[in-house]
Formats: structure tokens, sequence, C-alpha cells
């Protein structure tokens, strides 16, 4: 995933219902959990969490 990309962020990272939609703004190397990514939603909210519970849309 980079910059841009619009994925779907889990209910685990949320507390929300269902997945929501955003775009990434971030991706990090972190040296202890791996890549974290970094996105906001359509609504302004910004969540962070590793690489697996983001889905990239096609």
């Amino acid at each position: 995933m980079k910059v841009g990309d619009k994925v779907m962020i889990s209910p685990e990272v949320t507390n929300k219902d269902d997945w929501e939609e955003g775009k990434v703004i971030d991706v990090e190397a972190n040296p202890f959990v791996g890549i974290v990514i970094s996105a906001k939603t359509n609504e302004g909210e910004v969540f962070f969490e590793k690489e697996c519970l983001f889905k990239k849309v096609s």
C-alpha cells in the first residue's frame, strides 16, 4: 500500500459495526510491529494500525 490508496478499515480498528472506507495518508515501517498504515475516512477520522487490518480497494 502507498499514500493515496483507497482502503477499507477493519471494525477492529474503528470499533464500528462494518468496514469503513478511507484513504491512506501515511505508511510507516515500524521496527517493532512491521508496516503501520494511517488512513483518513470521508468523515475526517484518522485511524492507524498494522497493515493486516486494512484492505486495499481495487
